[in-house]
């Protein structure tokens, strides 16, 4: 939609109050590539984000969220739709990473789109009555699949790219494709369109995908902003870009808009508000310490992302959970919340966690599950994991080879106890193919062309030169342990 028109029937309606509807209005308001430790709250002694926090601290915080696949496209598919990217067959970011012809293993195609006769929690909240707005990021296949096809009223910003050409206007010039004042930052221009739809809805319930490009590549920030991290930056501490700083800072800005937003408008009280990234932080942007590696890595710091859930009245502020959560669960829950009593879609690897916000109650699940059978361009190789409880094991798909984590005790991943642990690595392992096999995913198959001595080539110089210090993790090399 038109921006202009966003803000006109905005102003349009600045006169016109009628009562706010009784049903719940949700927010969701998703972050590309922060890191698990990229806010305050979840750490950072650099990065400064006061709004985020101050949202954080009226719900409850996560400790162990997980997104359903280290890169993008995947992972907001799994969001909206309550399945994994294997049963959706949509298991890597679009267009994805030109795989090389000398990779150990040739990898499956993915879909390059979210199947229409999906349906995904937009249409659910529609067909419940709700307004429903996509604003930002789409990235889930071509004009097509657009948002406007899958379920939502309104689609602004959303076209098939994962990257905008520049945070700046007129740089992103139809990349995103919206118009702007010379020199506009992007998340403000986004800011401005959830804005208006929030006010332009206030008397009937709502949803709000609010998807920033930011944090993602181009890192790009306001001058200004950048000099005041430039002053606090310390090379010793593992966060200390000020760009990236500043990037964040401009999201903290917009998150502070909505909530300011939704209290002029009289819809605090019945607003829920989902905060959360989709995937783990760019390492070459961020550090995601004490976690292991970032995004395209099925380690800790791929998958792991922050996650706060404000429900006023139901959630007990300051409230925090460990409890481990993933993007699947959102389907389930908010359609509860939202009084959906018989489901259209079929969400079926999400629980509800409605009694874990409620009363710390956790749901009864099995394990959490991930199947990327992709490499991707931050280095990261084919494989499959699952966690149960504390533990966590990693299979790789070129070789089978096994790691095995104890997250409590190892949250940074740095002793693999597939040996020490067999028996138990042995249990969750057949755990992890009884899962796969239900979901009959595409696998990766041998590449005969294999050439060991170039596999590295074609990826970003500068992960290469990581790959060869030893700073991004390849894959330990342990047997599949033999049977007792």
């Amino acid at each position: 939609m038109n921006r202009r028109a966003f803000l006109q029937a905005a102003a349009l309606q600045a006169t016109i109050r009628p009562p706010a509807s009784s049903k719940l209005n949700f927010v969701f308001i998703l972050i590309d590539d922060l890191g698990w430790r990229d806010t305050g709250y979840g750490g950072s002694r650099f990065y400064e984000t006061p709004n985020i926090d101050k949202l954080a601290s009226r719900g409850v915080r996560f400790t162990n969220a997980y997104s359903t696949a280290p890169t993008c496209s995947p992972a907001r598919a799994s969001i909206l739709t309550g399945k994994y990217p294997a049963r959706l067959g949509l298991t890597n970011e679009l267009p994805g990473r030109h795989e090389l012809p000398y990779s150990k293993v040739l990898p499956p195609v993915s879909k390059q789109f979210l199947a229409l006769d999906e349906i995904t929690i937009a249409k659910e909240l529609h067909a419940a009555g709700y307004a429903t707005a996509s604003i930002g990021k789409w990235n889930l296949g071509g004009a097509r699949y657009y948002p406007e096809n899958q379920g939502f009223d309104v689609n602004f910003a959303g076209n098939d790219s994962g990257t905008p050409r520049s945070h700046f206007y007129p740089d992103w010039n139809g990349n995103p494709p919206i118009p702007a004042a010379a020199g506009e930052y992007l998340a403000d221009a986004l800011t401005d369109a959830a804005e208006a739809f929030v006010h332009r809805n206030a008397a009937k319930p709502f949803f709000l995908w609010l998807s920033h490009f930011g944090v993602h590549t181009p890192i790009q920030a306001k001058r200004e902003v950048i000099a005041t991290y430039k002053i606090k930056a310390d090379p010793k501490n593992p966060q200390h870009d000020p760009v990236y700083a500043a990037m964040i800072r401009s999201i903290d800005d917009s998150v502070g808009r909505i909530v300011q937003r939704l209290d002029s408008d009289g819809l605090t009280d019945r607003t829920v508000i989902v905060f959360t990234s989709d995937n783990g932080g760019l390492t070459s942007a961020t550090s995601n310490l004490p976690l292991r590696a970032g995004k395209g890595f099925l380690y800790e710091g791929g998958i792991r992302v922050p996650l706060c859930v404000v429900w006023p009245g139901a959630v007990k502020p300051g409230s925090v959970t460990d409890v481990p959560v993933i993007g699947t669960d959102f389907y389930r829950t908010i359609a509860q919340m939202a009084g959906v009593v018989k489901l259209q879609g079929a969400p079926k690897d999400g629980v509800n966690l409605t009694t874990l916000l409620r009363r710390n109650f956790p749901p009864a699940r099995d394990a959490l599950f991930w199947h990327y059978p992709h490499y991707s361009a931050q280095g990261g190789r084919p494989g499959g994991a699952i966690r149960l409880g504390d533990w966590k094991l990693i299979r790789w798909y070129e070789d089978d080879a096994l790691e095995f984590y104890n997250l409590r005790s190892d949250p940074g991943e740095k002793k693999n106890l597939a040996t020490d642990e067999a028996a138990k690595a042995r249990g969750m392992l057949a755990l992890f193919n009884d899962s796969l096999a239900s979901l009959h995913p595409a696998m990766p198959t041998p590449n005969p062309a294999y050439d060991p001595a170039v596999e590295t080539e074609g990826l970003d110089p500068a992960i290469q030169d990581q790959l060869k210090s030893g700073e991004l993790p390849k894959p330990s090399v342990n047997p599949v342990p033999p049977p007792a």
